[in-house]
Formats: C-alpha cells, sequence, structure tokens
C-alpha cells in the first residue's frame, strides 16, 4: 500500500470540500472495498476522507417514501422494522451479500460505489481498461465465465457485484447526493451505475467530491410479492452468477405491476425490462413466467465461457417470480 493523507471530517461540507479539491482523493466510510484495492496497488488515492462521523445514518420515514442514510451499515439496514416491513426485498439482498463481518461494517453508500471483482481488475499484471485505459480488456478473450452477457462493449465485459443494488434497481431507488458548493441533487438509481461504453473506468455518474447523502426508496405494493434469488458457487461470501431481485403487485388474481432486476449480468444493475411489461395484465403462471423469461434472456450475447448463464438467467427468472407470486 502506498502512503497517503489522512483526513477526518466533522461536517458534509468539509468531506465534499476536501476531495473535491484533489483529484486523488477518496471518501473513507466502511473501507471494505476501497482498503483492499489499495492493498492490491488497483486504487492509488493520495488522500482519504473518513466521511464515518457525519449524521448520515438514520433510517426514517420521509412522507410516503423512506429514506435510508448513505452512512448506515447494511446491517442496521436490513434489520431496520422500516425495511422489514415494507421493503423485504432489500432485507433479503442485503443479507445474501458478503459475509456477516462485512455487512457489520459496510455502507449503504460504499455499497453502490463498490468496484467490480472481475480478476483482470484486481490483477495488476494483466491488462484491464477499468484500472488503466487504453491497455486492453484481458476478460473480453480470456477467462470470462463470471462476466457479462448483457450491456457489455470492447472495452470492458466486467459485471457490477453489488446484491443490495439489484433489490434497489427493482424498487426504482433515488440517490441523493451534495457537492462542495452544497448543491444538492437526486439521481435516479437506473441512471446511477454506467455500461461501459468507451470509458469503462467510470462505474457512476457521480462527480468528483460528489458525496452520497442518502436513498430513498418510494413505498409500493410489492411487500408481500417480492423475492431475491442469488444463484452462486459456494452458499455464502461468493458473488452471484445470475440474481434476479422481483416484485409484484398482484390484485384480484391479476399481475398489476412488476420490477425485475437482474445481478452477474451487466456492468450495472440490469432492469428485465421486456419481462416486465410482459406479466403485466395477466394471472401469475408458470407459463407466463417461462415465456417472460425467454423473450428477456433472448437479448443476451453470452462470451465464450458464460453460455451457461442465458439458461440460468431464464430459470433463475422464474424461480423468482413463482417465490415471488406464491
Amino acid at each position: 500500500m502506498r502512503p497517503f493523507k489522512y483526513d477526518r471530517a466533522k461536517k458534509s461540507n468539509d468531506a465534499t470540500k476536501m476531495v473535491a479539491s484533489n483529484k486523488n482523493a477518496k471518501f473513507l466510510a466502511g473501507g471494505t472495498n476501497i482498503v483492499d484495492l489499495m492493498k492490491e496497488n488497483v486504487e492509488r488515492p493520495d488522500a482519504l476522507v473518513d466521511v464515518n462521523n457525519l449524521e448520515l445514518k438514520q433510517i426514517k420515514s420521509m412522507g410516503s417514501n423512506i429514506s435510508i442514510g448513505a452512512l448506515a451499515k447494511n446491517k442496521d439496514t436490513a434489520n431496520h422494522p422500516l425495511i422489514k416491513q415494507n421493503f423485504p426485498l432489500l432485507t433479503q439482498a442485503i443479507l445474501s451479500g458478503a459475509s456477516a463481518q462485512i455487512r457489520n461494517m459496510a455502507t449503504n453508500g460504499g455499497n453502490l460505489n463498490q468496484r467490480t471483482r472481475c480478476v483482470y481488475f484486481y490483477d495488476t499484471a494483466t491488462p484491464c481498461n477499468k484500472r488503466e485505459p487504453g491497455t486492453g480488456c484481458g476478460a473480453a478473450e480470456g477467462l470470462n465465465r463470471m462476466h457479462a452477457i448483457f450491456g457489455y462493449s470492447d472495452k470492458c465485459v466486467a459485471t457490477h457485484p453489488s446484491d443490495m443494488c439489484i433489490a434497489l434497481a427493482a424498487l426504482d431507488a433515488v440517490v441523493h447526493v451534495e457537492d462542495e458548493k452544497g448543491n444538492k441533487r437526486k439521481i435516479l438509481f437506473g441512471a446511477y451505475h454506467r455500461l461501459p461504453g468507451d470509458t469503462p473506468e467510470k462505474d457512476n455518474n457521480l462527480k468528483h467530491g460528489e458525496l452520497i447523502t442518502s436513498i430513498e426508496i418510494p413505498k409500493n405494493k410489492f411487500a408481500n410479492n417480492s423475492y431475491y434469488l442469488k444463484v452462486r458457487d459456494r452458499a455464502s461470501y461468493a458473488f452471484a452468477l445470475v440474481s434476479v431481485a422481483t416484485g409484484l403487485e398482484i390484485k384480484n388474481g391479476i399481475i398489476r405491476k412488476s420490477r425485475i432486476a437482474m445481478g452477474g449480468v451487466a456492468h450495472k444493475p440490469w432492469r428485465a425490462m421486456i419481462a416486465e411489461k410482459e406479466l403485466i395484465g395477466k394471472k401469475p403462471s408458470q407459463k407466463l413466467f417461462e415465456r417472460a423469461a425467454k423473450m428477456e434472456m433472448e437479448r443476451a450475447k453470452p462470451l465464450e465461457h458464460n453460455k451457461y448463464k442465458v439458461t440460468l438467467g431464464e430459470r433463475a427468472i422464474v424461480r423468482a417470480l413463482k417465490m415471488a407470486s406464491a
């Protein structure tokens, strides 16, 4: 790990000013990702600004919606009564991620900003456009069993690693951020993360120095019919091969609204819009779920070693929908 300067911010504005004034500075919250990346010489900040003393930990009702603080721990978020009652999908997703020890430290804002776990990204001896733009993508022609089947480019085929973010995508969350001048803005969750395109080094649409302050989740009627399914190589402490977050609003036996998001398949949480639309106005059934899943996965463009994800994705969507509708 390279030497770096350490500062502890007492106010949000102090934190954003310190990071904005130094292009090589980073925020430090739980440290469960940035510290690992620094140890591997993948991230090389020359300054860290500790934001753990900021008052951004509240989980509360906000009008008809619910707000979760950016610095609330993943564990506390998953187990909070407001979340368990209104958004059990989010609770399931968070508790399926990482390990209990990491969930005790990791923050909500950090979860949104965690970087890919692509082995080529972590291995500084291999080419990686995300780590060093212009060097190439080692995974594109390499071992790409874990990589994307949707939305990738010739510059990057990495996938987004979060479980929490897949649920937030399905829940139409909104990210609240603040800059060094105190300006605040909202980013729809679907617009927060980016597909790689020609700039895979940019994971999201935050500007340098902007700090996530909270995540707002609009209330919905999915609580009784939602499910998070994670398919992985082992039962714990493993990233998704494919994951599916789904929420259904069912009234009088008919699906009125549907949300489906997928993980392990793209550079960002992938909304299965085609499958969602196919479900609307119909009665839940095995045949309907199979048809919707097939229609969605027909768009997939698998790489050499991850063709299995197409079939796995179909079956995962069907199973998640069956569990949600039960």
